[in-house]
């Protein structure tokens, strides 16, 4: 189920090979890795599998791509043989539950990142089952384990869709080593090992090994933080709240524990994170030969990539520490940042493909305006435990560079090729607030008519368990409003609410739906909330604690009560005509967008 009709030759020159046509073009019989993907190959730094396969091509290494493979068939990843080193799988840019499933825990009717969008390319669970098939396909060969999904499955964790807590990925995909968050530099470590004759995978930071039984009972846990252990949550899920709040704060490589967790008599062990990438690794990474495309092969496109093709990734990381987002455990709250030569060489090489039409999408990354934001170079930062360095406000050693950003924006859109430069990333509102030129210059300049914001909710305390800060979006709405007027331009914003949310009943509900009728807003797109894997979040959905004070709190289960808040932030079935400042804010009215597709969203009907 790979790719749909069998590429002309020539026409994948410059992509990683698919077939063993391709390899033989390189002029290889043997790959050393081979590279599993439950997305579409899709060339791109934006696409995990692609960033792997390019880093390892960098150092010397012949590396394949089967994407999308047919499940029920072993002989679907065979075609290229056996690789030298390892085989490395990963479910893709999202964890495969979320791909194949809603909110309401229906089959989604789109893949994004599937050719055509084509739903079910990608199996349940697909680390496991791509893990299990390379065991079969490879006897004795390495399997290495990355991606979202293994990131934030690789300790003991709730599954949302199958309403069950599950033990660490680990112990159903039986890979060799599992590497967490972002894979570089582990991934380099890992190859030059087995390149070496040496299958140790010890002492790597960003890893996690499911040690044998002998293993654990010889192995020194001193210095380690014991994680409560699968047995524990069993009998007890409200272990699952430390257990979060343990891996939360020891997410830092400067001053991170080992953890581990016991499985019965067998232990997952991990190692504290890996350094991320500093400027001149970073601008390396980009300026890696990627082909920014499909793999010709593909006889539809990719909807995923059609919304990212012309973008440009700026930064790293998310210093926010939302309890329902996974980017700290993965990307790592520690910011890292391009330079702008760097982001200037890659426009460059975007208005030179035939398909650019003069629009850069978008100069972002977790967070737009975090571009050039300072976090982990004093001491105090490299001692701090804690995952937020913007709340509950913004910590004083947390360094918000304004020029930079400044910079970025104006010298991007004066580069030859290029009408428009917008920015259609997530910012930070309370960030924004801070820095009035960038924000001034980011409304006047670099919006493309809809502005998209997240302030996810309006009661104090649902932000509050969410880590978010109260009272930023009406001043925030404010000044965005102030200064499109300003430049004469009619401009809207296009809002992010969560419903359901741990906590937030029908009446904390109501503090959003008072907004939306005082503002005459209609909203025609709401997000319902959905517990990730090793959130805390989905801590707090468990069991039914805040995450601050452990106080017991309303939790929203089942549908029905679910749909009735859904339906509070969308109170007119039919819109009305706004006047004409709503028409100007609202979600909806002439010219209104009809909302993101860049989160889990349900549409309203």
């Amino acid at each position: 189920m790979a790719a749909k009709g069998e590429a002309k030759a020539g026409r994948v020159e410059g992509y990683l090979p698919m077939t063993r046509e391709e390899m033989r073009a390189r002029g290889w019989e043997e790959l050393d890795v081979l590279i599993i993907t439950g997305d579409a190959y899709v060339d791109h730094p934006s696409f995990g599998a692609a960033v792997v396969g390019r880093v390892l091509e960098a150092e010397g290494y012949r590396v394949g791509i089967v994407a999308q493979p047919d499940w029920t068939r072993v002989e679907s990843i065979q075609g290229m043989g056996t690789p030298r080193l390892f085989v490395g799988v990963t479910a893709g840019n999202l964890d495969s539950m979320l791909s194949n499933y809603t909110a309401a825990r229906h089959k989604r009717k789109e893949d994004v990142y599937s050719a055509g969008g084509e739903p079910g390319r990608r199996p349940n669970h697909a680390s496991i089952v791509y893990s299990q098939m390379a065991r079969r396909a490879f006897p004795g060969v390495p399997v290495v384990l990355g991606g979202m999904e293994a990131s934030m499955r690789r300790v003991a964790h709730y599954d949302y869709w199958e309403d069950k807590l599950r033990p660490s990925i680990l112990a159903d995909a039986k890979a060799d080593v599992l590497v967490y968050g972002m894979a570089e530099r582990a991934v380099r470590e890992i190859a030059s090992r087995l390149a070496a004759g040496r299958r140790d995978y010890s002492g790597i930071p960003g890893t996690a090994l499911f040690l044998g039984g002998k293993a654990s009972a010889a192995a020194d846990l001193a210095g380690c933080v014991v994680l409560p252990s699968w047995e524990d949550l069993q009998a007890d899920k409200t272990h699952l709240m430390r257990l979060t709040k343990v891996v939360e704060a020891q997410q830092t490589p400067y001053s991170g524990k080992r953890l581990v967790q016991w499985h019965g008599s067998r232990l997952v062990w991990m190692e504290p994170p890996a350094m991320p990438l500093d400027t001149p690794e970073l601008d390396a990474l980009y300026e890696l030969p990627f082909m920014r495309g499909a793999h010709p092969s593909y006889a539809e496109p990719v909807p995923g990539f059609a919304t990212i093709k012309d973008s440009v990734i700026v930064s790293r990381g998310c210093a926010g520490g939302c309890t329902f987002c996974g980017l700290g455990f993965h990307q790592s709250k520690f910011l890292s940042s391009r330079s702008i030569e760097s982001v200037l060489k890659e426009i460059r090489r975007i208005t030179e493909l035939g398909t650019f039409r003069g629009t850069i999408s978008d100069l972002g990354g977790p967070t737009a305006n975090l571009y050039a934001a300072r976090n982990g170079h004093t001491e105090a930062c490299k001692q701090c435990h804690r995952p937020s360095c913007l709340w509950p406000t913004i910590c004083p050693h947390f360094e918000i560079n304004e020029q930079p950003q400044l910079d970025l924006l104006r010298r991007t859109r004066t580069e030859p090729g290029v009408k428009h430069v917008f920015v259609q990333s997530g910012i930070r509102m309370d960030v924004a607030l801070r820095t009035p030129e960038y924000l001034k210059e980011l409304v006047q300049n670099h919006v493309s008519g809809h502005m998209k914001v997240a302030p996810e909710h309006m009661h104090a305390d649902v932000l509050r368990r969410m880590r978010k800060p109260a009272g930023d979006f009406p001043a925030f709405m404010e000044k965005f409003f102030e200064l499109s007027e300003e430049a004469g331009k009619e401009q809207y914003l296009v809002p992010y609410f969560i419903s359901s949310f741990p906590g937030c009943s029908e009446k904390e509900m109501g503090a959003v739906e008072q907004f939306l009728r005082k503002e005459n807003w209609n909203l025609q797109q709401v997000q319902d909330f959905i517990p990730l894997p090793m959130t805390g979040a989905a801590a707090m959905y468990v069991t039914g604690m805040d995450i601050n004070s452990e106080l017991p709190i309303p939790v929203v289960r089942n549908a029905g009560d679910r749909d009735r808040q859904k339906k509070m932030l969308a109170p007119n079935a039919n819109p009305r005509p706004l006047g004409r400042r709503a028409s100007r804010a609202g979600a909806t009215g002439p010219g209104a967008p009809a909302g993101g597709g860049e989160r889990d969203v349900d549409v309203m009907d």
